[in-house]
């Protein structure tokens, strides 16, 4: 099970974190991934990690701006964003795709488990 949390109302520029606790699940076999979805838009992969192999991914539209971390631990993965865009503004989930047969970057096919979407929106 994917529970999100974090989010909520940032503002241009601005930083917001989101959490992701992947209860049960051994992240060591899957692909952690957060995808977003704007309204009218389809879902679409933002950044992923495999840990197992130190393998990070981000789409152009949010390199250099967002950072995604693992704390194996606390088994949660992370999406730091920074430089908020009011284009940023989506719904996100977290996901998890089985590592030995998802594409890389995971396609939303491909994921075997979602979290519930939390609200990020970017906003002065």
């Amino acid at each position: 099970q994917l529970v999100e949390s974090g989010g909520g109302l940032g503002k241009p520029g601005g930083s917001l974190r989101l959490s992701c606790l992947a209860a049960g699940l051994r992240m060591d076999y899957f692909v952690m991934a957060w995808f977003r979805q704007a309204p009218g838009n389809s879902r679409e992969v933002v950044s992923c990690i495999y840990n197992s192999e130190d393998k990070v991914y981000y789409r152009d539209f949010v390199e250099g701006r967002f950072t995604i971390s693992i704390d194996n631990a606390r088994n949660t993965i992370y999406l730091q964003m920074d430089s908020l865009k009011p284009e940023d503004t989506a719904l996100y989930y977290c996901a998890a795709a089985e590592a030995y047969t998802t594409d890389w970057p995971p396609y939303h096919t491909d994921v075997k488990y979602w979290g519930q979407g939390i609200q990020v929106t970017v906003s002065s």
